[in-house]
């Protein structure tokens, strides 16, 4: 067994970083594991994804999506496979065999609260990271110019 010698007693703890939901914003985020489950109801399939926010601030952070890809409630249903289309097609998978074909591929994720419980984050779209500027969350965005840049014959 490893030797390690340790002083819980004396040993000065840091404060652990607090760990909310994420501002609303686009961030980039990867796949990292992914599951097809059935519904609690027995009636339905749902796609569970976890995602790892890959740049920034919030780098290593987890985010979950479920993608309820078969379901009673079509609504519900086709919700989940316009997301999972914006992923697949973000992701530059034409066709899904696997989840797995959608892990550690770069992508924008945006990310709002949850409807129900604003101490949780839901994904409401995905991007390619080409097709957009990674964005901050909101809050820290800079404000848009207050007014435009002169047009080049009226410089001097």
């Amino acid at each position: 067994m490893p030797s390690f010698n340790f002083d819980a007693v004396n040993h000065v703890a840091t404060e652990a970083p607090a760990f909310g939901p994420l501002q609303k914003g686009m961030y980039e985020v990867m796949v990292v594991a992914s599951d097809l489950k059935t519904t609690q109801a027995g009636t339905g399939e749902f796609i569970e994804l976890t995602l790892q926010v890959v740049s920034g601030p919030h780098a290593g952070r987890r985010l979950w999506d479920r993608l309820n890809v078969s379901n009673p409630n079509k609504k519900a249903e086709d919700i989940a496979r316009r997301q999972l289309q914006a992923l697949c097609l973000a992701c530059k998978v034409n066709t899904m065999q696997s989840t797995e074909q959608l892990h550690d591929i770069p992508v924008l994720a945006q990310v709002d609260f949850d409807r129900n419980d604003s101490s949780r984050n839901r994904i409401v779209n995905y991007a390619t990271t080409s097709s957009a500027q990674v964005a901050r969350p909101v809050e820290s965005q800079p404000p848009p110019p207050s007014k435009p840049a002169a047009r080049p014959w009226e410089r001097k």
